[in-house]
């Protein structure tokens, strides 16, 4: 797949998922913003409802007095056949005699005390009040929907009464809970009704002012037709607000969840989409560079055998042996290339397989100096090995370790300066903690800063402008990488642009 169509597909999915995290974001605030309304309309039309209910209580109150008084006053007056007029303090009544005296007789008591007295029929008015009562009820109910009009304009009075007995705590909780429920707000509340200075008159058990916020506070005026001064506010808050709003939108909670899952997983695929796609590039140019390192020892080897059938070249020693030093240098690097190759199964494995002995690093790093010092010399170059290191002793594989050293300085020669002689350093030192450091360091052409976070990749190979001398597969640094790893060890590298390039390893001593 082309890059170019990897990455209309990214742009594509990411406006998609994009789109639709954003789809269900909006859709989640609505919700929030829609059920918050219908609970704050809720709970205003509930307080209301309250409020009502409790005008109605008061109403009934005063109904239910002025009903008993004036069923009193009727009982009386038929029996005694006089005018009565009911007062607070009983009932007053005038009458006249026979002789045509008249008088006034106040009787102070209870409508249920004065209905005990006998008239002049020799019945008591308990007996005919039920009779009576029974007739003014039927009346009262037929009438009541026009006396409610005329009774409120009466209940003025009502503001005297301490607002404990006008609006009691248990009357108004069970008020609340009803109208609460009937509208499907079932969640916990608290409540306290103050005056209108702010004192508090009773409260739930509950009820915390420092737990109230303007967000979760309903305020509802009681008795509205008491006098200014005289006004209570009924309080209501609930702790739980939160909790019930985004209740509504916890369904869409999986949802989001798994919208964030497919993002990630997304995600992750186009990284390795793109990762496959830098291998392919690398495993490529790996084939293009191992065809070309074969194909020149190969063809070296092929034009020596072909020499060696020409009868006059092997009447010459000289000739032979050059044709035989030929054939065998180029063997050695044919063999050479194919054991870098064969390098990459170790990448596959968690582990590579090595033989652990102890070593001695000044004397290895030593003798490997001395080995590489004429390919050093034979570009006009010079290598100085400075091991200062006291304690050099190493926990290595010999073979690996010698690899390992070898490609560094492989790597210095490969990438040398044309304008400035070649200058190579191997040094070693001991370090705290009981480590060794060995450094590796040059005057090549440098590293760009850009590429110094790769170079340790598998297949990587830095980039040489118009250099076509540098040949290999991208295998070697990583190679170092995963040995000195295994080791237990650590590598980093320093560098700069036409400046050189110094590579620090650090090993754990042998102990004891």
């Amino acid at each position: 797949m082309k890059k170019q169509t990897i990455w209309i597909l990214t742009i594509l999915m990411a406006v998609t998922f994009i789109g639709l995290l954003c789809i269900q974001i909006l859709y989640m605030k609505n919700m929030v913003e829609m059920r918050y309304e219908q609970f704050t309309q809720g709970v205003r039309q509930s307080l209301l409802s309250v409020a009502l209910h409790l005008e109605h209580d008061e109403t009934r109150y005063f109904l239910d007095q002025d009903a008993s008084r004036m069923a009193a006053t009727s009982i009386i007056a038929q029996n005694f056949s006089s005018d009565a007029i009911s007062r607070d303090e009983g009932l007053k009544f005038s009458f006249t005699t026979p002789s045509g005296l008249e008088g006034d007789v106040t009787l102070k008591g209870t409508p249920d005390e004065i209905t005990k007295i006998k008239g002049s029929s020799g019945n008591t008015a308990g007996k005919d009040y039920r009779r009576y009562r029974q007739d003014y009820q039927n009346q009262y109910n037929y009438q009541k929907g026009v006396v409610d009009d005329v009774i409120l304009n009466i209940i003025s009075r009502a503001s005297e009464r301490p607002i404990s007995e006008r609006a009691d705590s248990s009357i108004v909780s069970r008020y609340l809970r009803q109208e609460l429920d009937t509208l499907g707000i079932r969640v916990p509340f608290e409540f306290a009704v103050v005056n209108y200075l702010g004192t508090i008159q009773y409260k739930s058990p509950g009820y915390m002012p420092s737990a109230v916020s303007p967000d979760n506070m309903f305020v509802q005026t009681l008795f509205a037709n008491d006098p200014g001064g005289k006004f209570n506010y009924l309080k209501v808050y609930f702790p739980t607000k939160k909790d019930y709003i985004f209740s509504s939108i916890s369904f869409m909670v999986p949802s989001f969840a798994f919208t964030l899952i497919l993002l990630i997983i997304f995600v992750f695929t186009i990284i390795v989409a793109f990762r496959q796609k830098k291998l392919t590039e690398m495993k490529n140019d790996f084939i293009n560079n191992m065809t070309h390192e074969f194909k020149t020892p190969i063809s070296s080897i092929s034009l020596a055998a072909q020499m060696l059938n020409d009868p006059a070249v092997r009447k010459s020693p000289t000739m032979l042996q050059q044709i035989s030093t030929v054939i065998n240098d180029e063997t050695k690097r044919l063999r050479f290339q194919v054991e870098k190759v064969l390098q990459m199964s170790m990448f596959e494995r968690q582990k590579a397989t090595m033989k652990i002995v102890d070593l001695d690093a000044n004397l290895a790093i030593f003798n490997i100096v001395n080995t590489f010092k004429l390919k050093v010399e034979k570009y006009g170059g010079k290598i100085t090995a400075r091991l200062d290191a006291m304690d050099a002793i190493v926990n290595v594989d010999e073979m690996h370790f010698t690899n390992v050293i070898f490609n560094l300085l492989d790597n210095a020669v490969k990438y040398r300066r044309e304008d400035v002689p070649l200058n190579l350093t191997v040094s070693s030192r001991d370090i705290s903690d009981e480590r060794l450091e060995i450094t590796i360091a040059d005057n090549g052409i440098g590293i760009r800063r850009d590429d110094l976070k790769k170079i340790f990749d598998k297949f990587y190979r830095v980039p040489t402008g118009n250099r076509h001398d540098v040949k290999g597969f991208g295998l070697g640094l990583a190679y170092v990488k995963k040995i000195i790893s295994e080791l237990g060890g650590e590598i980093s590298v320093e560098s700069e642009l036409n400046s050189g390039t110094k590579f620090i390893i650090i090993l754990p001593l042998t102990k004891n």
